[in-house]
């Protein structure tokens, strides 16, 4: 009787957990049959949904429902807090699955190379967005004395950093925040926030849904000043051709005409301000210098040489993220992302690497919602499985299951598995019930690893 195809999948957050569920829906789950491992490098799986969605959005959240599914599958084990390139490396993984699939994501900040950029008070939305989060391995406290802040990006995740940043701690309680970050959120100054893009309403990477979640909070006035509504031939064209940036933009000129009201903290949304300065004195940010643009007539802007100075004492660059480079793969640096074919890793000869592939943005940049993900990993599935069928496939030494089992305990490695999950998950649960609160999450990884089962 033929043995299952093995498959291991370096990475739990949704991009892995989709090629598990691709596999998992293929013909060669009833035939040979499929086994596949996933490797977490954190003590808990579902990546960027659990360490970079703001933690008032549940419904984003909501998608663990559907991937808890996939990984309550037989077929699928899980192995938390093995990290890739140094607890387990490529040759192993050879020795034990017949492919491997990369899909670690991207939880560090793209540079943004303007002058004053290393100041203190100058800060990647991406480490904010780990502190807010609970992530183990940032530091547990953030400062947030300023009391006028910028925003750099129009995306999601901008959007993100400023909600969190205007919003009350009080406000954020409900949610699974621990216990340092709503101190820490309870204490912050912040009263107006500025979010600036370069372009204009109808380049913004906004989604309508997040947008007007702004205004939803009762403590968060949002502003648009109506010079900063402008459109041209490129930008008329982009809103009737795209009914998402149609809503965005609409949405936006509603905020421009209507009076400003009296909530207490502000948020600016400012666009055509580029910025060129993070302007600082003793070494700690104390402004911010934009230059004015102006469309192109293509949609896209050019600058005016006008500048303006604006008095922040923060700024928060959410200019992108940027994934980790891995061992033992090619790599773009200029794209952070490991070159492809459909999910084929390519070497620098321009070969297919045997064996190996992405999914997701280590494949593709970190761009898309999460659920744009799901295409990647059915493409990577579908070559994967055709070079299986092809023979295309190295032939593993030991692919039995226990064998890297076998290999992790002999290391003495500590992990975490799918049953740990439920523990961790029912503790966290259980430290928010006293509060009438969903969960608490847990941060140190050490009380994660304790919940979780894995250590006494």
């Amino acid at each position: 009787m033929p043995r299952p195809l093995r498959v291991a999948i370096v990475g739990a957050g949704p991009a892995g957990i989709y090629a598990a569920d691709a596999l998992l829906k293929s013909e060669a789950a009833t035939e040979p049959g499929v086994s596949i491992d996933l490797f977490e490098r954190m003590p808990a799986p579902f990546g960027l949904i659990r360490y970079g969605v703001a933690p008032d959005h549940p419904r984003i959240k909501g998608i663990v429902n559907a991937l808890h599914q996939v990984l309550d599958k037989p077929q699928v084990r899980l192995f938390g807090n093995i990290d890739y390139g140094t607890d387990i490396h490529l040759d192993d993984l050879r020795a034990f699955y017949d492919a491997v699939i990369f899909s670690t994501g991207a939880m560090a900040d793209r540079p943004l190379s303007i002058p004053g950029v290393d100041l203190d008070g100058s800060y990647g939305a991406a480490d904010f967005a780990s502190w807010y989060d609970g992530h183990p391995d940032v530091p547990r406290t953030w400062p947030l004395e300023a009391e006028k802040v910028a925003v750099l990006g129009v995306g999601n995740v901008a959007l993100d950093i400023a909600r969190i940043l205007a919003k009350t701690g009080d406000e954020l309680l409900p949610t699974e925040i621990p216990a340092n970050v709503y101190d820490g959120l309870k204490a912050n100054k912040a009263v107006e926030i500025h979010v600036f893009g370069r372009r204009g309403p109808a380049q913004a990477k906004f989604s309508p849904m997040e947008l007007r979640e702004l205004d939803h909070s009762p403590t968060i006035e949002v502003i648009v000043n109506p010079e900063d509504i402008d459109y041209d031939d490129g930008s008329i064209a982009e809103r009737r051709k795209n009914k998402q940036t149609d809503m965005v933009a609409k949405t936006l000129e509603n905020w421009a005409i209507r009076d400003v009201g009296d909530r207490p903290h502000k948020l600016f949304l400012h666009f055509f301000e580029s910025p060129v300065e993070i302007l600082g004195e003793d070494g700690q940010v104390v402004g911010l210098r934009t230059e004015r643009t102006e469309l192109d007539g293509t949609g896209n802007v050019k600058g005016t040489g006008t500048t303006t100075d604006w008095d922040v004492q923060a700024v928060y660059r959410a200019v992108g993220y940027l994934s980790d480079e891995l061992p033992k793969l090619p790599w773009d640096a200029v794209s952070g992302t490991v070159p492809d074919e459909g999910g084929r890793v390519v070497e620098e000869t321009g070969e297919h690497m045997a064996s190996t592939y992405c999914t997701g943005w280590i494949r593709r940049g970190p761009v898309g919602l999460i659920g744009h993900t799901k295409g990647d990993a059915n493409e990577t599935v579908a070559n994967l499985l055709d070079d299986f069928a092809n023979g295309r496939l190295l032939t593993p030494d030991t692919p039995e299951e226990d064998a890297v089992v076998s290999f992790l305990e002999g290391k003495g490695l500590t992990y975490t598995t799918w049953e740990g999950w439920y523990a961790l998950d029912a503790a966290e649960k259980a430290l928010g019930e006293p509060q009438g609160r969903e969960r608490v999450k847990i941060v140190e990884r050490e009380d994660m690893l304790r919940a979780s089962g894995a250590i006494q």
